[in-house]
């Protein structure tokens, strides 16, 4: 790696990147797998964000609490490796390494977790879809996107609700001047949009086996992706990545 970063941005997607998990579905295969098979089948009607509502409502209706599911965050997979690595690169003064999350999760799944593993102040801003609990225990979410408003212009296939692209360049603009280097920790098709926009010098750390690999494969050359890419499997090599920064 080259000695002259001084300021690097760290950016991470949540679910199957930073977690080894997908908050959205996990919820419901611990609190009510009957709810979560039903998602499957209306995934292709429903927009993903609307639908995660609307199974909140459910539960909440059948009398899950809020205790049940700040627990079912608590103990979803999220490997010590990762917490080593974000740790270690949080801490280390050369370069200084700034964090930001991107996530079409929401507000309250990530927080639950990042406290539960003392990553609280981790991330300088938590950008993703606002949710919060009802003083009645239902965890009421919205869309990032309102769709009652004006919509995001991305044409590269970001869901409704957010486009990740759009977002990273929004915070660009917030934290200027320019930092030296950009990682960006992905799996997902939809964290294709932002790597589009980084530069030569910027990494992508992919990981295997899902969309964001098929789409680097597929489209990457076409569209000028001029990010380095390394690829992972296991949160150990993101923290050896993370080590070698």
């Amino acid at each position: 790696m080259t000695s002259s970063i001084e300021r690097q941005l760290v950016v991470f997607d949540f679910d199957w990147s930073m977690a080894d998990q997908d908050t959205d579905r996990w919820i419901f295969e611990v609190l009510a797998p009957d709810i979560r098979r039903e998602m499957k089948t209306l995934q292709t009607e429903i927009q993903w964000t609307d639908l995660i509502a609307q199974s909140l409502a459910k539960i909440h209706g059948r009398g899950r609490t809020k205790e049940e599911i700040e627990h079912t965050l608590r103990i979803m997979p999220f490997h010590p490796a990762m917490v080593r690595g974000v740790t270690k690169l949080k801490e280390a003064s050369n370069p200084n390494t700034t964090f930001f999350c991107l996530s079409n999760a929401n507000s309250v799944f990530i927080s639950t977790i990042l406290e539960s593993k003392g990553l609280q102040n981790l991330f300088e801003e938590i950008v993703t879809n606002p949710a919060h609990f009802e003083p009645t225990g239902l965890l009421k979410l919205r869309r990032r996107v309102d769709p009652s408003g004006p919509q995001h212009g991305c044409k590269v296939g970001c869901s409704p609700n957010m486009c990740k692209g759009e977002e990273l360049d929004a915070f660009l603009k917030r934290h200027q001047p320019d930092y030296d280097r950009i990682v960006y920790v992905g799996d997902g098709a939809n964290d294709f949009c932002p790597i589009l926009r980084m530069r030569s010098q910027d990494m992508v750390l992919c990981r295997r086996f899902r969309g964001l690999e098929r789409r680097i494969a597929e489209e990457g050359e076409q569209l000028g992706l001029k990010c380095q890419v390394k690829y992972w499997a296991g949160a150990w090599e993101v923290e050896e990545i993370f080590n070698s920064l």
